[in-house]
């Protein structure tokens, strides 16, 4: 059974703009992109639902999530201008408070979150990463779970690689089609050299994907380059020998075979052009989170030199006890505006634009996740991944240019119909695959845990 979905205006991103345009899609996969007349014309007996004043669009990706944190939102607001501190809570609250049935819930709302705003697919690190598979898969959310891996100390970085290949091991064993797994060392503050050697080689050796976080803070750059900062000093009062490699982030992760593996790097605030040569030299691709680094105040990581030098540049919400929202649309509209300030131009040619935004947003997150062959465009062949944006709103009408009316005046919250793999698991409301309500009281359950 062919199913056609018709709006106003379809917007396949890598071809132009469809005005009364259509999509067809048959199980999974989009058969044909065209006009609503053409495609009634080419599949008579397809069932048609046509959203009128709306835009399609393929689906967002996020680039860099933390599900598993989503029961945080709001729990770490008075330690923001200290992230050492930050850090301590959250690990705290989440070692000591939550359980593994908690993290699940956590994780399965976030996922809620996500195809509420038209996220079809999430680039997510969980240190439980088994149970956010399970949550992602219950949900219908499509994505690469990161098991994360932690360890500073050189002397026991055996023993943290085998604990991650047996989990990474139990991982696997829940892919599907949709859900698939990685590695995630954790950062350069976190995961001492050697560790990273043996997680870089693994990651070659087995085909997964690796993501990491790097260049994020100030106290990362003292760290590598002179020993010194907060982060130095938390190792030494470990009794941890770290030594001082004096080179940026990149570099370091260079050195230790992290790039050779064409990694996912969030955040890369601190990063110099120098850096962003190596980067594109050996096909490392960037989330780009720019509303968590201003809200931690860590800084604006350089989207326009990501995009002028052709990096796979994608979206990323990071977690919501950062965040506080995932809002690829507000995301989107935040990085856009907040790359028009780094301009060293004042022409309109230094300017990103809505254009640019959605595709980042879309095509640049598949590139990312490399999921590009699947997804990130509306187009004959790719899975059937896509939202309907309502337009008809107060804040959007008038509209004089849809990429420009869904860039900077939509949000998550126009989202009318959120379809992944030809499934729709969100429309007019309701999220079809789980019990909203059931997860709703339990997360105001666990919220309860910490404030007691």
């Amino acid at each position: 059974m062919t199913t056609l979905y018709s709006a106003r205006w379809v917007l396949p991103v890598t071809s132009p703009a469809i005005v009364e345009g259509a999509i067809a899609v048959e199980g999974d996969r989009i058969v044909s992109v065209s006009t609503r007349v053409e495609l009634i014309k080419q599949f008579p007996q397809s069932n048609l639902q046509d959203f009128g004043e709306a835009a399609i669009i393929p689906g967002l990706v996020n680039a860099h999530s933390h599900l598993e944190l989503t029961a945080m939102r709001g729990f770490l607001e008075n330690e923001e201008t200290d992230f050492f501190a930050w850090l301590r809570k959250l690990t705290f609250a989440r070692l000591e408070r939550m359980t593994s049935e908690d993290l699940y819930v956590s994780a399965a709302w976030g996922a809620c979150e996500a195809i509420r705003s038209g996220v079809t697919s999430v680039a997510d690190a969980s240190d439980s990463a088994s149970t956010t598979m399970q949550a992602l898969k219950d949900v219908g959310l499509a994505g690469i779970v990161f098991q994360e891996s932690f360890g500073p100390d050189p002397g026991i970085a055996k023993q943290n690689f085998e604990k991650l290949t047996a989990k990474v091991a139990n991982l696997r064993a829940g892919e599907t089609s949709l859900v698939k797994a990685g590695v995630s060392p954790h950062a350069p503050y976190t995961v001492c050299a050697p560790q990273l050697e043996m997680i870089s080689r693994f990651a070659i050796d087995e085909k997964l994907p690796l993501m990491m976080h790097a260049a994020e803070t100030s106290m990362e750059v003292s760290l590598l380059r002179e020993g010194k900062g907060p982060f130095a000093d938390g190792l030494r009062s470990r009794n941890i020998d770290w030594q001082v490699p004096g080179v940026s982030t990149i570099q370091f992760l260079n050195d230790h075979g992290i790039l050779n593996t064409h990694p996912l790097l969030a955040h890369c605030i601190h990063v110099d052009d120098a850096d962003i040569q190596i980067m594109k030299s050996t096909g490392t691709r960037v989330a780009h989170c720019p509303k968590s680094n201003a809200k931690l105040g860590h800084g604006v990581a350089p989207l326009l030199k990501f995009v002028k030098n052709d990096l796979d540049v994608g979206i990323g919400s990071d977690s919501v006890a950062s965040n506080n929202i995932c809002d690829l649309f507000e995301e989107s509209r935040f990085a856009l505006l907040i790359s028009r300030l780094q301009a060293e131009e004042t022409t309109s040619r230094a300017f990103l634009d809505a254009g640019d935004a959605l595709r980042i947003a879309t095509t640049g997150g598949a590139a990312a996740l490399g999921w590009d062959a699947e997804i990130g465009s509306l187009r004959q062949g790719a899975r059937a991944d896509f939202a309907v944006v309502s337009l008809g709103n107060s804040h959007q009408i008038p509209s004089h240019d849809v990429t420009n009316a869904l860039i900077f005046a939509s949000s998550g919250r126009d989202v009318v119909l959120t379809v992944i793999a030809g499934q729709e698991v969100y429309r007019d409301g309701i999220v079809s695959t789980v019990d909203e309500e059931r997860l709703r009281v339990r997360m105001n359950e666990i919220a309860e845990k910490f404030v007691t």
